[in-house]
């Protein structure tokens, strides 16, 4: 049952309380997007998105449809449900000030007013202040619509193109979350210009993962940890 939709410009970043048995799905609007997010258990936010596990676990190094998102504690936060993309960047984290001025220039707020260049690590921290959070809470972040590839030495190369328009993600909340989204340009996108790009965003109702649900069966791992997670809520 859909329950809301918004809009989340592009540079901007924005933040919402899902509930366990709700879907937030992001899509990319106009093709090229990235969204950088942090997810936190909205009850116990010193419980968050643990990256390391959430790849080790699955044995993985990229996120799509099937796959889950652990915790610190071994829980499930969420589980992707749905994806037309089919690849999202887990590993490259987020741009800050300095990058986005060597990259794309100088452009102040004073000057230039809403096109002004923001950038993903003071956004993140603005938006994490309104729960209280502050810089020690900004850990890996999953970036949402981008894909990079890690060649055998070890380099990490960003592929251009990877999301279309109309491309998007469903995230089922397997507990209650605090996700805080930021639309700001991918740190390792070669594109030169700053164009950051808008995602439009809805949630709507659903319910727990079910014995047989795909994402709960697609490793072993992830039955083991969604036992923890209803053991949270038991």
């Amino acid at each position: 049952m859909f329950l809301w939709e918004d809009t989340v410009h592009g540079g901007a970043s924005w933040s919402l309380h899902l509930r366990r048995g709700n879907t937030l799905k992001i899509e990319d609007m106009e093709g090229g997007a990235n969204v950088a997010a942090l997810i936190y258990n909205a009850d116990y936010p010193i419980e968050r998105y643990n990256m390391p596990d959430t790849l080790k676990a699955q044995h993985i190094a990229h996120l799509t449809a099937g796959f889950v998102i652990y915790s610190d504690m071994g829980r499930v936060l969420a589980s992707i449900t749905q994806d037309s993309c089919g690849w999202h960047d887990p590993l490259a984290g987020f741009n800050n000030a300095a990058a986005v001025t060597s990259k794309y220039g100088e452009a102040n707020y004073q000057d230039h007013r809403n096109a002004w260049h923001q950038n993903s690590h003071d956004n993140l921290l603005q938006e994490v202040a309104k729960y209280g959070l502050g810089l020690r809470d900004l850990g890996p972040s999953i970036n949402f619509f981008s894909k990079v590839q890690v060649s055998e030495d070890g380099g990490m190369h960003f592929v251009p193109g990877n999301s279309k328009a109309g491309d998007s993600v469903e995230l089922r909340a397997e507990m209650n979350l605090l996700i805080v989204l930021d639309t700001g340009q991918h740190p390792l996108d070669p594109h030169l210009a700053y164009a950051p790009k808008p995602v439009k965003i809805t949630v709507s109702k659903s319910t727990p993962a079910a014995e047989g649900d795909p994402c709960r069966r697609s490793r072993p791992e992830n039955a083991r940890g969604f036992i923890n997670t209803e053991r949270y809520f038991a």
